[in-house]
């Protein structure tokens, strides 16, 4: 049996978001640049409504947690990565080299960085919390803006309830 694709596009603080699910699955949540002439498959499926409205309600500072159906495909260890990235708490960071180590090992750095780069679930698994071991907001698939807006973002609400 053919599983449905389907598709929806949102406007965000930060940019167009596409959100990608099957029947079962939200399976990538992206930001773009541009959506000109495209719309929302409808009807939408509702874990894809509902990511809408979690999405929203994170921005509108109502939301640190996501709870929705997610499947992305990868290897043994880029899962281990993206699992242990839904672990970091909300408005926190953790440098690379400290998931590398969560993870077992410390020479893994370079690997975990890869594997964030493969994360097709942005904000629902937040890879934009993990930075340099510096401090420095190093590579994010958004822009380093954007994982500095993501995390003020956090902050914020965090600092002002």
């Amino acid at each position: 049996m053919a599983t449905t694709e389907y598709r929806a596009y949102m406007q965000s603080p930060v940019g167009i978001v596409i959100i990608e699910a099957n029947d079962s699955f939200i399976t990538s949540v992206r930001l773009t640049q541009d959506c000109r002439g495209q719309q929302n498959t409808p009807p939408l499926p509702p874990h894809l409504q509902q990511c809408i409205e979690q999405i929203n309600e994170y921005f509108a500072g109502k939301r640190q947690d996501f709870n929705l159906p997610v499947e992305q495909h990868g290897t043994e260890f880029q899962t281990k990565v993206w699992d242990k990235l839904r672990e970091i708490p909300y408005g926190t960071t953790i440098s690379y080299l400290e998931l590398a180590k969560r993870l077992g090992n410390a020479k893994l750095t370079r690997a975990v960085g890869g594997a964030n780069g493969k994360n097709k679930l942005w904000i629902i698994v937040p890879c934009h919390r993990v930075i340099g071991s510096d401090g420095s907001l190093t590579g994010y698939a958004g822009g380093v803006h954007c994982k500095q807006q993501l995390l003020e973002h956090e902050q914020n609400t965090l600092v002002n309830g």
